[in-house]
């Protein structure tokens, strides 16, 4: 029964971390429009991928970023063509968060402040590069498929720009709010029952 509870605990909260990066992806970025109809974007919703893989672990988290992500593609007319890439990309990123965060750092079962901030930041930084290397490279032989040459090395030079400059706030904002998140649920003594 106790093992019911959790998966419906980590279903529920998967949901609420699709829906969060679904609204910070959709309303919160700004949009640069690219030559040809294409566009890329600078926004938050990497970083809530990685605060839910730190928070519930990298399956779940990265499938509430990839999920959430993957649905404002799907209903934004530029974006619609990308929302198959969006989610493979956007579930590495929160899987490989969570692969070092959890399994290599254990940052769930250590009280070392300074241990649970390395880790968590460790991961972040992971799962953000593994971003900004294959986005730009997936992108590019994406865009080469539909839209073609030209198009497709405009896009590059722009996309490996919003990309990195995406990687590096993602950075900071998951971490600093994991952070002071951890700290308010260990307080409350919810903490375990979110992770467990």
């Amino acid at each position: 029964m106790k093992e019911k509870r959790v998966t419906v605990e980590k279903l529920a909260l998967t949901g609420l971390f699709a829906a969060l990066s679904y609204v910070v992806f959709t309303f919160l970025q700004i949009k640069i429009s690219l030559p040809g109809g294409d566009a890329t974007s600078i926004h938050l919703g990497n970083a809530v991928c990685v605060l839910g893989a730190l928070l519930i672990g990298g399956v779940y988290g990265g499938l509430g970023g990839a999920i959430g992500m993957t649905i404002g593609d799907l209903l934004d007319p530029i974006y619609i063509v990308y929302a198959p890439k969006t989610f493979i990309l956007k579930f590495f990123i929160g899987f490989i968060t969570g692969l070092i965060a959890h399994k290599i750092g254990k940052i769930n079962a250590s009280s070392d402040d300074r241990h649970v901030w390395l880790f968590a930041s460790l991961a972040a930084a992971a799962g953000l590069a593994f971003n900004v290397i294959f986005d730009p490279l997936l992108g590019y032989f994406y865009k080469l498929l539909i839209l073609g040459k030209p198009a497709a090395q405009v896009a590059l030079t722009w996309n490996i720009l919003s990309t990195s400059i995406n990687a590096v706030i993602s950075f900071a904002a998951s971490v600093a709010i994991y952070m002071a998140i951890r700290k308010v649920l260990l307080r409350s003594d919810m903490f375990h029952q979110i992770v467990a």
